[in-house]
């Protein structure tokens, strides 16, 4: 729900970086800056001393704080500072660095600079986002060495309770701040993706990032109001803006405590129509949040998050200890395993320039083209398969040839295994992600080729409509009620179903508290979202009747318009004394 000030003078708007709401005082935060000098040395020996006294220094620190992360966050997440550590440890890096020393007889901190910056201007220069985001951690490592060089304290001492507004936040710094009971976090730049938001969300302190001009918008002592949910901030509220959130708090915490009573219970209508609700995860820490959130299993593991801190694709032994590990975690209940969906927004290991990677060479099409890494990843799936509940799903298929020659790799890896006389589940339930209209046209006949299809509504809604929703200039034309979105949802369900097989949905309409009558209406047998959205599903599918929910959707389907379909729904919650979780957020 959008308030009815969300366009005051006093908003900063921004990318929802880590969910909650907080109130409190801000506190500019900005890093002495460290000007570094082409100076000469005469003592090249003593530089190089100076210069690995400063990596020890870094890497003390580093570790310290490795330790810390490894408490607050798990190691899985914490292993983004382990990754910092050995790029201190980089013996290439080292060599450049030493002999720039050696042979140019300048100043280390000149060396380092010149050298680590040639890394992270090539980063920014990438058209991958997620490696831009990434030089931002690099930079870190360099300002840290810099810092010990120079001898200079890093400022620790932070305000207890208060928002840091800051140009941009560093998974190091993000850690820190935590100490000082730091309320929330807002920053001109940064994204989704980055590593200081992932610790974000993993501490749970609410961030707004992006907003371009929150360091020259805020003043030190400004009282501050974080949206994490919206992705916004307020500055110096009025007494009804402070009304207004002040009272979400107080219902968030209420309504936390009447969903505690809903974990274990299932998701049924009144008239006694199930969903089930699975949890999209990332990390293998997530499986604590998702049992306490009631979840039944794992409706999408991305298998190129899970190994994401790695540098090349996992081997087959170490995938297949994961798998094992979190399918016995989760059991009785199931857990689907994606494919590495590579290639678009998500990382690719190879040196490869997409000119429109969201439409390039990605996703299934990657894996066939790499059936080496495909079969390592078929093995270790079918291998963790023991308990039978485990279930395999292919990312961006657009042909059903592409759905066979993965069914002929599959068959394969099971001969392989079945000579090894390693055991797994021969019956293995197999998937496909309908991202892409062609699959959503012939959803029939690929439900005939699987056992169940899973709408990817993310990638589905802007192919469908031809709209890039990471691109600002057109993004508020990535329309979830659109009604060609929703009659293509429903066709993909009608004839799925027809088909006899099961039909999810995971992308991020499925966490979209106020789509759910729709969504159950049009007959869904399964919503997959993030943990913490669960019970609030929970609780609207429990408080509606199924039958009124159908009436809905057939209604909705025969709207031309979004504002009508989004009217509709509003009367359901309305006339049927639904409360709209939405309007805590």
């Amino acid at each position: 729900m959008k308030n009815n000030f969300s366009h005051s003078p006093n908003i900063i708007p921004g990318i929802s970086g880590a969910p909650g709401i907080s109130i409190s005082m801000a506190f500019l935060y900005s890093k002495e800056k460290l000007d570094v000098f082409d100076g000469a040395v005469e003592n090249t020996d003593e530089a190089i001393k100076n210069l690995h006294d400063a990596l020890d220094r870094s890497k003390h620190e580093l570790n310290k704080i490795l330790s810390y992360a490894n408490e607050k966050m798990g190691e899985k997440r914490a292993a983004i500072f382990e990754a910092q550590i050995m790029i201190l440890d980089d013996p290439v890096l080292l060599e450049l660095i030493t002999k720039g020393i050696v042979e140019e007889k300048k100043l280390p901190e000149f060396i380092v600079n010149r050298e680590i910056s040639r890394y992270t201007d090539l980063m920014n220069a990438s058209e991958e986002y997620y490696l831009k985001e990434r030089s931002h951690d690099i930079d870190d490592i360099k300002n840290r060495i810099i810092r010990n060089l120079k001898k200079k304290r890093l400022k620790s001492k932070l305000p207890e309770n208060s928002i840091i507004v800051t140009s941009n936040l560093t998974p190091a710094d993000t850690i820190l701040f935590s100490k000082s009971n730091v309320k929330g976090f807002l920053t001109d730049f940064g994204g989704l993706t980055s590593h200081a938001a992932i610790v974000a969300r993993s501490l749970k302190i609410p961030a707004v990032l992006g907003t371009h001009d929150a360091t020259k918008r805020v003043k030190d002592g400004d009282m501050l109001i974080i949206d994490g949910f919206n992705g916004y901030a307020i500055i110096n509220p009025s007494e009804e803006q402070l009304d207004y959130y002040n009272q979400k708090l107080e219902k968030l915490d209420q309504y936390d405590k009447e969903l505690l009573n809903l974990r274990d219970k299932p998701a049924v209508t009144l008239d006694k129509k199930e969903i089930i609700l699975r949890s999209n995860i990332d990390v293998p820490e997530e499986i604590e949040i998702l049992i306490q959130s009631g979840s039944k299993g794992i409706g999408l593991l991305r298998t190129e998050q899970v190994f994401g801190e790695m540098d090349t694709f996992p081997d087959e032994d170490e995938q297949f200890r994961m798998y094992s590990e979190i399918a016995s975690k989760v059991y009785p209940e199931y857990m689907i395993i994606r494919a590495f969906d590579v290639g678009g927004d998500k990382f690719l290991p190879y040196d490869i320039k997409e000119p429109n990677p969201f439409l390039g060479w990605r996703g299934i099409r990657f894996l066939l083209d790499n059936v080496e890494i495909f079969e390592t990843q078929i093995r270790a799936v079918l291998r963790a398969s023991i308990l039978k509940n485990i279930k395999f799903m292919l990312p961006m298929v657009s042909s059903i040839h592409e759905v066979r020659l993965t069914k002929h790799l599959i068959q394969n890896c099971k001969e392989e295994l079945k000579k090894a006389k390693k055991k797994f589940d021969n019956h293995i339930k197999l998937g496909v992600m309908v991202e892409i209209p062609s699959v959503a046209v012939m959803a029939k006949e690929f439900a005939s080729e699987v056992d169940f299809l899973s709408i990817g509504t993310n990638d589905l809604i802007q192919f469908l409509l031809a709209v890039d929703r990471g691109n600002e200039n057109v993004s508020l034309q990535y329309q979830e009620f659109h009604p060609a979105v929703v009659k293509t949802i429903n066709h993909v369900i009608k004839d799925g179903k027809q088909a006899n097989a099961i039909v999810s949905m995971c992308g991020e309409m499925a966490a979209n508290t106020f789509a759910v009558p729709l969504l159950v209406g049009m007959g869904l047998d399964s919503l997959s979202t993030s943990p913490a959205a669960i019970p609030y599903i929970k609780k609207i599918i429990r408080s509606m009747s199924y039958e009124k929910a159908r009436i809905l959707a057939d209604e909705c389907l025969n709207c031309v318009g979004i504002e009508q379909i989004t009217q509709k729904i509003d009367k359901f919650f309305k006339d049927n004394q639904i409360e709209r979780s939405q309007n805590i957020f």
